[in-house]
Parts: structure tokens; sequence; C-alpha cells
């Protein structure tokens, strides 16, 4: 949550001001001539002023101060990149010599020669066909899970960090290799039918001389069957299964099909979340949990934030121990009380897991850790800014990291949460979604943030637009019904008053509540229950929303969910 930053700075500037310190901007910048001004923090900017920030221009597109972390690049919310000025335009050169280095009978292997860039080469973009299959920040890769003796053309194109891609070098074919004698892969399978107790799948014919087939969730077999449909029950309501199919005969198996994940019908409010506000033992003068709990009725908190204390290692807020330290004293206090804790990890700043586990099975081993210190009842990846939102490679990396998270852990839910245009995902938050359901990551739940995105004087309207348009987005991707997608959606909001001033009441909370309950949404959670509580004219502050209401209003609301 990018507000506990600019707390800190708002300190930092408090005891500057203590010890009789003043800071001056030089009053020119050499002999470099900008087409505009250079941004600076702790200024007030209004709609349409353009601003230099790293040789690129900028337009204010939302009336704020400038804060020391909110950049133009960071907030997109408040500014647009504009053509001009030292804007990147200029694309990678062409990666060359792309060549086959090697074929089994379900992988092939690449190699090409490196491009060249005017700020730098960011990665490539490898095709099958069409088909992008990767990005791959080396010049190597292979593909894999590939039929036996079957040709397949590639290209590849580089990107850079401003999204400029190259032209495609030269195109080649491989074969992969007869194999074994095992069939060919099967067809992609798809989701034919569901009940609240079974999931019906189909797919296409395997090549070869084949015995049957066999459904696989995960490792284990779920059915085995002559023809290319089955029938998998004894199933979960409302729950998610993610499967492959394999061809078998004498010789042995093939390659797993393509997977696909469905979910059985039957969802109601037994699978919802109970309401859950944010509580941070590190800022905003924690309140002791169990009143809050006494006082409210809420039976649970989200505990944030789980970062890293370097390398791939968790801890509280990057510097507290797991277990021992006041969040784990503030967790024992809870469960005592009746509740339960969802973990959050990651949130708007700060030295995060998924930049710094080099693999996802290293990401999945740090929240494991976490796992098995807490025993929380749901695991959130608050996924934001340009270190995980935004680079494709980390989000990759922490959606395989799930896929073993939710493996390791099948009783804990999974969610993810992102920022939010007012009508929806905004790119990286689609990219999010449909990463999930190609890669088959089983998330149980795709949280938005609808605040500090422009939501203007109607927060309830402008949260209700953006909670569709996640609706539409859940239903493109994975084929589901409006019940469907809703059993999978959250609303984390922001009580009082947001880091752009944007006014979420009592009464716009009680309706945004209204609206997710009634709708089946799974998860509601605001930030933060630090904040709920009274400072009418107070601004935004970390211990008080910055409006006139009573002592924890907001998690009384929230505990109706």
């Amino acid at each position: 949550m990018r507000f506990r930053r600019m707390f800190l700075a708002l300190l930092a500037a408090l005891a500057m001001l203590g010890t009789g310190l003043t800071t001056a901007m030089p009053s020119a910048y050499g002999a470099v001539a900008f087409a505009y001004p250079e941004w600076t923090a702790w200024t007030a900017y209004t709609v349409g002023t353009r601003v230099t920030y790293n040789g690129a221009d900028y337009e204010c597109i939302q009336a704020h101060t400038s804060q020391p972390d909110w950049t133009p690049p960071a907030v997109p919310a408040l500014w647009k990149p504009v053509s001009g000025g030292g804007t990147d335009t200029t694309a990678p050169s062409v990666p060359g010599n792309l060549r086959s280095t090697g074929a089994t009978s379900s992988s092939v292997s690449l190699a090409w020669n490196a491009s060249t860039d005017n700020v730098g080469v960011t990665g490539y973009n490898v095709y099958r066909g069409s088909t992008l299959v990767t990005t791959a920040t080396g010049t190597t890769y292979t593909d894999g899970g590939l039929a036996a003796s079957t040709s397949y053309t590639y290209t590849v194109r580089a990107r850079d960090a401003a999204g400029n891609l190259s032209a495609a070098g030269n195109s080649v074919t491989a074969t992969t290799s007869a194999g074994t004698g095992a069939p060919g892969q099967p067809g992609s399978p798809s989701v034919t039918g569901s009940t609240s107790s079974s999931l019906s799948l189909s797919w296409g014919a395997s090549s070869g001389t084949v015995t049957g087939y066999r459904v696989y969730e995960g490792s284990t077999v779920r059915a085995t069957v002559t023809g290319t449909s089955a029938t998998i029950g004894s199933l979960g309501a409302c729950t998610s299964h993610t499967y492959t199919v394999r061809a078998y005969n004498s010789v042995g198996e093939s390659a797993s099909s393509a997977s696909v994940t469905g979910t059985t019908t039957g969802c109601t409010s037994g699978s919802r979340l109970p309401g859950a506000p944010y509580l941070y033992m590190g800022w905003g003068d924690p309140p002791a949990p169990a009143t809050v709990m006494s006082a409210t009725g809420v039976k649970s908190f989200t505990m944030a934030f789980i970062l890293s204390s370097g390398g791939c290692n968790a801890a509280w807020d990057g510097s507290r121990p797991l277990t021992g330290g006041a969040d784990a004293q503030a967790i024992s206090a809870i469960k005592s009380a009746g509740g339960s804790v969802q973990v959050s990890f990651g949130g708007w700043s700060g030295n995060k897991l998924g930049p710094n586990c080099s693999t996802p099975a290293a990401f999945a081993g740090a929240v494991q850790t976490v796992i098995n210190a807490v025993g929380p009842a749901a695991v959130d990846f608050d996924i934001e800014n340009t270190d995980e939102f935004e680079s494709e490679a980390v989000q990759d990396r922490i959606l395989n990291g799930l896929k073993i998270v939710k493996q390791n852990n099948p009783n804990v839910k999974v969610v993810v949460t992102f920022g939010t245009s007012t009508t929806g995902p905004t790119y990286w938050g689609t990219r999010l979604i449909n990463r999930s359901k190609e890669l088959a990551v089983p998330i149980d739940n795709y949280t938005i943030m609808p605040f500090d995105f422009g939501g203007g004087s109607n927060m309830y309207q402008s949260t209700v637009n953006a909670s569709e348009g996640l609706k539409n987005t859940l239903k493109t991707a994975f084929g589901w019904s409006d019940a469907q997608a809703y059993a999978h959606m959250g609303i984390s909001g922001m009580n009082g008053l947001s880091d752009q001033q944007e006014l979420t009441s009592t009464a716009t909370w009680t309706q945004i509540r209204d609206y997710a309950r009634n709708n089946g949404l799974t998860r509601l959670a605001y930030w933060a229950v630090n904040r709920d509580r009274p400072c009418p004219g107070g601004g935004v502050v970390s211990n008080c929303s910055g409006i006139a209401q009573s002592n924890w209003d907001f998690t009384r609301i929230t505990a109706g969910f």
C-alpha cells in the first residue's frame, strides 16, 4: 500500500522543519535543456501540466501534490506519457541467427544472437507460428510439451523497457523426433459440463497407437478411459480443478496435453471469506485486535505485509520475525478470540519476495515458511508497482509459485490483489488474469483495489463499474457464468480519504459491502483498521480516516459481510 511510504516521507519532512533545516531546488540544471520542467516531489500539479522525468515527458491527468515515490512512471493514475522530449520510441535491433540447437520427441531448443538497444534490451518474445509462447530474458529457450514427429516454426522479437518491439528476425523450422512409439500428445481439453459434484471434459484424439487416456489432476490419475471424454465425480461444490490428459499404449505415455481448469456449480456464501480489514503492526498506532473484535464483531484480519528480509527470505515488513514478535502476538490474540487471519505479501513499496526469489519453487518455499509459522485461512498476494505488477517475468514467477503453494496447501485460499481502473482491470491486471488461466494456477479469489484510480465523487458507482469490469474479464478468460465470476472476486477499498483525496464514507462503504454480499463476491477488505478512527479535516494520515466517524465504524460494516 503506497500510503505508508507517503507517511514516512511526511515524518521526515516534519523532522527537518523541527531542526530548522530547509531545502531548495536548484535554480538551473546546467547546460541541459528540457522541453518541460523536471518533475519534483512536494509540488502541486494541475491537470494538463507537463514535466520531464528520466528523459521522458509526462502529462498530469489528476490534480495532486506530488510525494517522493509518486514519480510519473510509477503512478499511471496521475501521469500519462506524451510524445516528444526524451520519450524512448526506438525499437531494439532485430535478433539474429535464430537456430534450433536440439529437439526431442516433445521439445525444441532454440538460441539466437543478442539484440542491441539505445537504452537496453529487457527480453525476447518467442513465437511458435503466430502464438507468443514466452518472453525470455536470455538468448535461449526450450519449448516443451510438443507432439512427436511434428514440425514447428519459430520467430523471435526483442523488446525494451518502453515496450518497443523489434521486427522479427529469421524464422527457423524444427521437427520433433519420433519418440519411442508412445502416442502423440492429445488435443487441448475443454470443460463440456459441470454439476455441484462433477466436471465433464473432452479433448482431441492422439496420433499413433492409442490404448486409452488418463486424466490427471496434478500427478494423480482421476480417470482412465478409452475414448476422448471423461466425467470426474465426487468433487466438492464450488471448487476449481485443473486437469491434463495423456494418451498411453504398451510402450508408454504421451506428453501431457494443455491444461484446463473448471469449477463445479453450487457456489454459495459458504465459500466466502469473512470480512477482513488490513491490520499493519508496523505503522499507524496499531490497535489491539481483540479489542476491535469485541467492539465490532469482526472475526478476521488481513495481516500486512510479508516482505524480503534479504534475498528469498520472508519476514514481517522485511524486518520483524515470523514468530515471537508483535505480529505473532496479534495473530495469537485473534485466534484466541475465535478469529482467523489472512496474510498479505507484497504491497506498494518495500523489498518484495517476487523480484528477490529467483525461481517459482524458491518463491513457493518462502511462502511456505509463512504458512507454517502463521496457519492462515488465506494468503493474499498484493501485486503492485513496477517491480511486480508491471513485470511480465515477475508476474509469471509469482503465478507459477502460487501453483506450487496451492498444491501443497489445498485448504488455504489463494488470493491475488491488484489495482484497477474505474472500468475494470488495466492491461497488467488483464494479463495477470489471462496468464493465471494459461498457466493453470488455481487462484481462489481475484481482488481489485478500487481507490487511487480517479474514482471521483461517486466512489460507490466507480467501485461497482470496476468490479463489473473484473467480472467480464474473468468470464472472458475462463468461460465462467456471472455467478462463477462473482464467486472468484473480491474488493479491497480504502476507508475515508484515499491518497488522491477520494472520499469513501461509512454510508458508501455500506453500499459497497451490500453490492459485494448481494452478488456473491467472496472477499471484502479495506486499508486499514489502523485508520478506522475519526479525524475530520485531518487529511490522509496513518492512524485515522480523515473524516468524521466513530471508532471502528468501517470494521463494524466489514464484519457484516
